[in-house]
């Protein structure tokens, strides 16, 4: 079996580096971004299997990067978005704007974990 690859965008560096950890625990490469700049020079460049993106991040909304995979990029690549604001314009803006999944925080990293495997295996099949 092939590493997936994932991109992480958060800009809470403790959350990160805690989510990090347990996806590269179960065998994934993560790579870790903290702004939506970072985020659009990575994709840029190379498409990962998936996508966690905070929504409120410097530079670019992780809302703004959905758009951008979906609309400029075309890219169908899974994209989880998580929020501490879960408000109901939140998470519909987030799945009209092209995401697979939405997660309120504070995050659980086995909560994370098997919503990453489910999208990876919904796009496998897609």
């Amino acid at each position: 079996m092939d590493t997936k690859k994932l991109l992480l965008a958060e800009d809470d560096i403790m959350l990160a580096s805690l989510l990090k950890f347990r996806l590269e625990r179960e065998g994934y490469h993560v790579t870790l971004c903290a702004d939506g700049k970072m985020v659009k020079e990575k994709l840029e460049s190379e498409i990962p299997d998936l996508i966690v993106s905070d929504i409120m991040m410097p530079y670019f909304s992780g809302i703004e990067l959905t758009d951008f995979l979906r609309n400029s990029l075309n890219s169908t690549v899974p994209i989880i978005l998580i929020s501490a604001a879960s408000n109901d314009e939140n998470v519909v803006s987030a799945f009209e704007m092209g995401a697979n999944d939405f997660i309120s925080k504070p995050v659980s990293p086995s909560e994370l974990l098997v919503r990453v495997k489910r999208e990876l295996i919904r796009n496998k099949t897609a």
